[in-house]
């Protein structure tokens, strides 16, 4: 099992930054895929961006050159950087990891992200 505990969300106006985290713990060692999802209020989950244990990323057209995911192994931890945030950025944001590329297993409970005009 794999526990994800996700941090860093919150308000912010238009054109502003946050940075989320998630935290993993318990077994982690066979994990290989990393994503951040998200979902706004009506509308269906979407990954907005991704990383691999062998380093490849990839990120929804609507959020490249704004976002960045990223690790640091010695805290078992993953970021997701959010600049120029813009208010169709608003929604629930899920840290989700799994041993399948695109195929998360565990998933965090969720932080709200709310950009504001």
């Amino acid at each position: 099992q794999v526990q994800l505990v996700e941090s860093g969300g919150g308000l912010v106006q238009a054109g502003g930054s946050l940075r989320l985290s998630c935290a993993a713990s318990g077994n982690i060692f066979n994990i290989n895929f990393m994503g951040w999802y998200r979902q706004a209020p009506g509308k269906q989950r979407e990954l907005v961006a991704s990383l691999t244990s062998a380093g490849s990323t990839r990120y929804a057209d609507s959020v490249k050159g704004r976002f960045t995911i990223s690790r640091d192994n010695a805290k078992n931890t993953v970021y997701l950087q959010m600049n120029s945030l813009k208010p169709e950025d608003t929604a629930v944001y899920y840290c989700a990891v799994g041993e399948r590329i695109y195929y998360p297993s565990y998933w965090g409970q969720g932080t709200q992200v709310t950009v504001s005009t």
